[in-house]
């Protein structure tokens, strides 16, 4: 059995694992590389060949994870996708969304030209539809046999709704071997979600590594920290608090935090606007498989109704609509994607108002080096947007009470779980250098024994 790290290697996204078994080939993940800024040419190839991939096992929707399903069905592969049905569900619509984003770039790009200029898209619409249909649903905790060498099973890892750590048990020359990718690891106590649970004894963990070397902030509750900015910036003043947030996820997450807060009286009633049509298609996804919210978010709903709706609040659906909150005079809170704000309608809102002194702009997530969220939070005085530099007057403020991803003391509670002892290799991915480093040496002195791989790096299990 060999393993060959293709992504996520010394970086955060772009998560794509190849398993090669004797006469069978396995993929753990096909998302997209965002790390360089030109990721259509950056993942327009594989380094190989995708007809010889026999199945493709997905850890949960986000775009880092699956963006790059439709280019692999695109040059060639025919086989099964296994993922959870919620992750199924919330991958349709991120992949439908993707070319969105593909087709408007390149119309910006040749806006004005007789000839196209530019890279292609790296897919269009009948490539997801293709991708979707290869979709094969499995439940939590079920051992699912791909054939007579291999079985899959799906633990919960919170994160995202459908989120799944992998456990594959491989049989081999007579002997089983069991190996885990984790995908990306949630936290606990998170709105919406459940937490993690602990992934079975296995001989190898390929392990995400976001946030190692940090914890989250422990001072305040996600309730206080917004009560705090809404009240600072909504009702002492007239403004308006953007919040940047990825559509999946942190915004469900976001609006019932926020239900709480307004249902129950703890600040008087301000507007809220959800200004994405993705979130609005992602909510119904969440509301589809309500089976899988926590404990708090089942209750809530038993006792007040749907945690994804309030007075005050309005899910904003087409472009009109959007435009149309630049008109509004009353202070208000405004959710839109996409959370490192490169592309989707934040970016209009962003242009309205980076020279608001009365606007704040709430980060509640990571941004990755490179983008305009990441020079907004480094403190750059200037930005540029729609072809115009523009003076930052806005404040600019960050929490990671609303991330996504477990910190480091909840990755190495997860990993915890594995006897050192019987555990033979930990491969750690989906981290920048210092947080690989940082989470090696811990893993090191726990007893185990750890791999940073390179791009392209292979090991023989």
């Amino acid at each position: 059995m060999k393993l060959t790290i293709w992504g996520a290697a010394k970086q955060v996204t772009g998560s794509m694992h190849l398993l090669q078994l004797e006469g069978y080939t396995i993929l753990v993940d096909c998302g997209l590389d965002y790390e360089k800024g030109t990721y259509q040419e950056e993942n327009q190839y594989f380094p190989f060949d995708p007809r010889e991939i026999d199945v493709v096992i997905l850890t949960h929707a986000h775009i880092d994870h699956s963006g790059n399903l439709p280019t692999l069905v695109r040059l060639g592969f025919s086989g099964q996708i296994l993922s959870t049905a919620a992750t199924a569900d919330l991958t349709e619509i991120l992949l439908m969304d993707s070319v969105n984003i593909f087709l408007s770039k390149q119309q910006k790009r040749s806006k004005g030209r007789k000839h196209h200029s530019g890279p292609l898209p790296l897919y269009v619409y009948k490539h997801v539809t293709e991708t979707m249909e290869r979709f094969i649903t499995i439940g939590f905790h079920k051992d699912f046999k791909i054939n007579t060498q291999v079985s899959v099973t799906f633990i919960p890892v919170g994160h995202l709704l459908g989120a799944a750590a992998v456990v594959l048990t491989v049989t081999e020359n007579g002997s089983q071997k069991k190996i885990a990718f984790t995908g990306d690891i949630g936290r606990k106590n998170y709105p919406v979600l459940t937490d993690p649970e602990p992934i079975p004894q296995v001989d190898y963990l390929v392990t995400e590594s976001t946030y190692g070397g940090r914890l989250h902030s422990k001072d305040s509750t996600l309730q206080d920290k917004l009560i705090e900015t809404i009240n600072e910036t909504c009702i002492k003043f007239p403004g308006r608090l953007i919040i940047p947030a990825f559509s999946i996820g942190r915004t469900q997450s976001l609006v019932f935090a926020l239900n709480k807060i307004f249902s129950t009286g703890l600040l008087p009633p301000v507007k809220v606007f959800v200004d994405s049509p993705l979130a609005s298609a992602a909510t119904e996804v969440y509301r589809k498989h309500h089976q899988l919210v926590n404990e708090e978010a089942r209750a809530f709903y038993n006792r007040a109704g749907d945690e994804f709706e309030f007075d005050g609040l309005s899910y904003v659906h087409d472009k009109r609509e959007s435009i149309s909150i630049s008109n509004y005079h009353e202070p208000c809170i405004i959710i839109s994607s996409a959370g490192m704000l490169e592309g989707g309608r934040i970016q209009d809102h962003l242009y309205y108002n980076i020279q608001n002194y009365y606007c704040t702009i709430l980060f509640i997530g990571y941004c990755a080096k490179g983008t305009l969220g990441s020079r907004l939070l480094r403190g750059d005085p200037i930005v540029r947007l729609r072809n115009r530099d523009l003076m930052v007057y806005a404040t600019i403020k960050q929490t990671d009470l609303l991330s996504g991803h477990g910190d480091h003391d909840d990755l190495i509670n997860n990993a915890k779980h594995q006897n050192p002892k019987l555990t033979r290799h930990i491969f750690l991915v989906h981290g920048e250098d210092k947080s690989l480093q940082s989470l090696s040496k811990a893993f090191s002195e726990l007893g185990y024994t750890v791999s940073i791989p390179e791009k392209g790096e292979t090991f023989i299990l």
